[in-house]
């Protein structure tokens, strides 16, 4: 349930084509629809402005499976996270409509439900080639919400020169989303080059103490570029919403060729 589905529903009873019963019966599901092991809340992206996604995880294909049928049948789109591709395998044998984004371990569905939100551009940029599963999260999320995505994949500050050459496209973007592991430092170049706000999410990428990401989460919060936020480590999705939250109020872009 989305607004513009409320709205419609508002239209028809206003103009006689539905009975106030007959929208009553589809606005019952409006906060939660139950399941045996879920409390799928569509009334999200009326509240939030983001759609309901399911952390997949943990989760096991006897659950995945009802839970999706359930919101493939809202017609808002869906999204389902770090889904392995032995689950989604399994998933997509039982249920129609779905689609696996393999790099980015996401399942998506319902995608022609999803409309141009936000007038601005984001900027995806990764140290290395290690941390582009991340950023993919991070950019099929974006897509599945509507927001137009530019990437910068392997850009880290060992070569300073690869970030530097793409300051012109980080001058142009409403928000930047900057994926780093090891010790972390990209993000802070990168906010030192653009008026953007800076979204930088640490990787679990290393060696010895920078493995799983602490040191890359330590260095960040500790870093002294103003304009930079953090996110957990690896995580993408929460990356991707917070870029969807500042670029749906976006002004439009000047014309900078991008």
């Amino acid at each position: 349930m989305n607004e513009e589905s409320v709205l419609t529903l508002l239209e028809q009873v206003r103009h006689g084509e539905l009975s106030t019963a007959a929208a009553l019966d589809k606005l019952k599901l409006l906060p939660v629809q139950e399941l045996p092991d879920a409390r799928l809340d569509h009334h999200r992206r009326l509240r939030t402005g983001l759609p309901e996604a399911i952390f997949g995880e943990a989760k096991t294909v006897d659950q995945l499976i009802p839970i999706l049928r359930a919101m493939l049948a809202q017609k808002d789109v869906v999204l389902a996270t770090r889904i392995s591709s032995e689950k989604a395998e399994a998933v997509c044998s039982e249920v129609a409509g779905l689609t696996y984004h393999a790099q980015a371990r996401i399942l998506s569905g319902n995608e022609a439900c999803s409309k141009p939100c936000g007038e601005g551009l984001v900027t995806l940029v990764t140290a290395g080639t290690s941390d582009i599963p991340v950023a993919e999260e991070a950019r099929v999320t974006l897509a599945l919400f509507g927001h137009e995505t530019r990437t910068v994949y392997d850009a880290g500050v060992a070569g300073m020169h690869r970030i530097l050459s793409q300051t012109a496209l980080l001058q142009a973007s409403r928000v930047v989303i900057v994926v780093a592991g090891m010790e972390g430092a990209l993000p802070s170049v990168v906010a030192g080059l653009t008026p953007a706000p800076v979204i930088a999410v640490p990787a679990s990428v290393g060696y010895g103490a920078g493995k799983g990401g602490y040191a890359a989460l330590l260095g960040m919060i500790n870093s002294c570029a103003p304009g930079l936020a953090v996110v957990n480590i690896d995580n993408g999705f929460g990356a991707a919403c917070m870029a969807a939250a500042i670029n749906r109020s976006a002004p439009k872009r000047s014309e900078a060729g991008f």
